[in-house]
């Protein structure tokens, strides 16, 4: 490129900056997503974020501040993608089971079509949960999802339908069911085959961990 290209090309960027900041902190924070969940805190590299970006290092930490506080931006993200997909489910409208019945099956797609995702809660446990900690967006958003579990339980009570079942621990062993999937295909495919993570592996799989879920929180087994 010669030098008129290049000059323009970075007035380009610049304007970009000042047209569409949202645009270039949500581009910035899905680049880092991806190489914080490849690479880790420790061993991202802020020049490698930078160089696949339509932004500069400069800007990054202009609206991040430092890679802590980009890593940390990236979890709130991560986290935030997850529970809007929730609410969007609309599950405030469906009997309880289907309600519930839909929950599971969207955590388990969710967790498997999003394996950054994984990776990244599985760094964010690297490291204690110090990251964490540090967002009270992170506590506010993931509270939503209890107070969603929280409504379905009790509506499955007062149908007659779901015994008394702790949200938190439901929520507990829907994640474990799905987390386990992605966090350890590597290891258990190794070990067992993949006949588990083929599609139909995978189909398979997500009707028996609603069937589980259900059996757990429902008087009545499902289809007796």
């Amino acid at each position: 490129m010669d030098g008129l290209g290049e000059r323009t090309g970075k007035t380009a960027t610049r304007g970009g900056w000042k047209q569409d900041p949202a645009g270039v902190r949500a581009n910035i924070i899905a680049v880092a997503m991806a190489e914080f969940a490849r690479n880790g805190l420790s061993g991202a590299r802020m020049d490698e974020i930078a160089a696949k970006t339509r932004s500069s290092k400069r800007m990054i930490y202009y609206y991040f501040g430092d890679k802590e506080g980009l890593y940390r931006r990236v979890l709130e993200e991560a986290y935030r993608k997850v529970r809007d997909g929730e609410q969007e489910l609309d599950l405030d409208h469906l009997p309880p089971v289907e309600a519930l019945r839909r929950l599971v099956e969207f955590t388990f797609d969710h967790h498997s079509q999003h394996p950054d995702f994984i990776r990244i809660v599985m760094i964010e446990n690297v490291h204690h949960a110090a990251y964490m900690k540090q967002s009270a967006a992170i506590r506010d958003v993931n509270a939503g999802a209890i107070r969603k579990l929280e409504d379905i339980c009790r509506r499955g009570r007062e149908a007659g339908l779901f015994r008394v079942v702790d949200p938190v621990e439901l929520h507990w062993h829907i994640s474990a069911l799905s987390f386990f999937n992605v966090s350890n295909r590597a290891t258990f495919s190794g070990i067992f085959g993949d006949a588990l993570f083929s599609p139909e592996g995978q189909e398979l799989l997500r009707e028996h961990v609603v069937e589980m879920v259900l059996r757990y929180v429902l008087k009545t087994a499902p289809g007796a």
